[in-house]
C-alpha cells in the first residue's frame, strides 16, 4: 500500500507518500480498499500540531473516507468483504489502503457512490446533529447559516430546508451565494459587501423584517458571532458549530440574557461517542435521506490522491465551495 505519512506535525509540506506494509486487521477492524477521501479543516490543523487529537507518530492523516472491504478481522459481523462502507476514523484517509474498525464503519447502500460517501459522515451527522437535535428546528422557523459556501454550511443548507425552514444563506462572493440559492437557500447575504458588524445586522434585519432568526448555525466564528447574535430571534437559538475564521468569539453573556435566547454547543464527535444508538438512527435516517435525493454532497472536484498537496494548497485559499475529495483509481 501507499500512504502519505506525517512523520514531523510541522505543516502540509511534512507530509510524505511512502509504501507501506499492507496491515492484517485485528478483532473488530476491517482492511478497507480506499476508493476516495475527503478534505476537511481538521485534516489542516492535524498536520499542523494544531487538532485537539493528536495522534502518535507517525500516522496518516484523512479523517474521512469511503472504499471496499479488503479484509475483515474476527468477531466482524455486519461487514464482509466486497461491501462498500464509509468511514470517518480521524486518520488513516489519504492513502490507498487503512485499517478500521468495523463499528466506526458506515455500510453503503446501493448507488451510493464512494465520491459521496467520503463527503457524506461529518458534514451532514454536525448539521443534523446541530438544526434537529440541538436546535430542535421546526417547519417555518428562519435559520441563518453562516460559512454557507462551505461544507458543513452547504449541509445544513438542505437540511434546514428538508425539515421545512426558510433559510438565510450568509457567504462571501456572489459566486458562493449563488451555489447556496442552487440548492435551496431562500435569500442569500454577501458579507464582503454587508460587513461587519453595522451593514451584516441591517442586512440580516432586512431579510427577516426586524423579527431575526430563530437558529443561527454558526461554524466561522470571529467577528460574525456578536453582531449575528445581536440579530437574534427572542428566544433564538445559537449554534457554536466551530471556529473557521480562526478567533474564538468572547460574547457578551447579557445577549442572551436581553434576547431570552440560548446559546448551544454543538459537538458532534462526542454525542456519537455517549449517545451510539442516538446516532445510529441519525445516520440510518441521513442515509434515507441521501437516497431520496432530499441531500446530496456539494462537491468542489475531486483530486488524484497524488495531488494532495495541491488540494490543501486550494483549501487554504478560501475557493472550496462545498468539499475537495481525494481519489485513488
Amino acid at each position: 500500500m501507499h500512504a502519505w505519512l506525517c512523520e514531523n506535525p510541522v505543516g502540509v509540506d511534512a507530509l510524505n507518500w511512502k509504501e507501506l506494509p499492507t496491515p492484517t486487521p485485528q478483532a473488530g477492524e476491517v482492511l478497507i480498499e480506499i476508493k476516495a477521501a475527503s478534505l476537511n479543516f481538521p485534516d489542516l490543523l492535524i498536520v499542523q500540531n494544531k487538532y485537539q487529537m493528536k495522534p502518535p507518530l507517525p500516522f496518516v492523516p484523512g479523517s474521512e473516507y469511503a472504499g471496499v472491504v479488503a479484509a475483515a478481522g474476527d468477531g466482524v459481523t455486519h461487514l464482509k468483504v466486497g461491501d462498500s462502507v464509509a468511514c470517518l476514523s480521524g486518520t488513516g484517509g489519504f492513502g490507498t489502503h487503512t485499517l478500521a474498525k468495523a463499528a466506526l464503519c458506515m455500510p453503503l447502500p446501493a448507488g451510493f457512490s464512494h465520491v459521496d460517501a467520503a463527503a457524506f459522515i461529518m458534514i451532514y451527522a454536525t448539521s443534523w446533529h446541530a438544526l434537529i437535535d440541538r436546535a430542535q428546528l421546526k417547519a417555518g422557523e428562519t435559520v441563518l447559516v453562516l460559512g454557507a459556501a462551505g461544507g458543513v454550511g452547504t449541509a445544513a443548507i438542505q437540511i434546514a430546508k428538508a425539515a421545512g425552514a426558510r433559510v438565510i444563506a450568509a457567504a462571501s462572493t456572489d459566486e458562493k451565494c449563488a451555489l447556496c440559492r442552487q440548492i435551496g437557500a431562500d435569500e442569500t447575504l454577501n458579507y464582503s459587501q454587508d460587513a461587519v458588524p453595522n451593514a451584516f445586522r441591517e442586512r440580516i434585519k432586512a431579510l427577516t423584517d426586524g423579527k431575526g432568526p430563530d437558529v443561527i448555525y454558526d461554524p466561522v466564528g470571529g467577528d460574525f458571532a456578536e453582531p449575528a447574535f445581536r440579530s437574534i430571534a427572542w428566544r433564538g437559538r445559537y449554534l457554536v458549530v466551530g471556529f473557521a475564521s480562526g478567533p474564538i468569539p468572547n460574547l457578551p453573556l447579557n445577549l442572551p440574557l436581553l434576547k431570552g435566547a440560548s446559546l448551544v454547543g454543538v459537538f458532534w464527535g462526542d454525542f456519537a461517542r455517549r449517545e451510539p444508538k442516538a446516532n445510529a438512527a441519525m445516520m440510518a435516517e441521513l442515509a434515507q435521506w441521501y437516497g431520496q435525493g432530499k441531500i446530496k454532497p456539494v462537491i468542489d472536484r475531486t483530486m488524484p490522491m497524488a495531488e494532495l498537496k495541491a488540494a490543501y494548497a486550494h483549501m487554504g485559499s478560501r475557493g472550496v465551495m462545498g468539499k475537495l475529495v481525494m481519489t485513488n483509481p
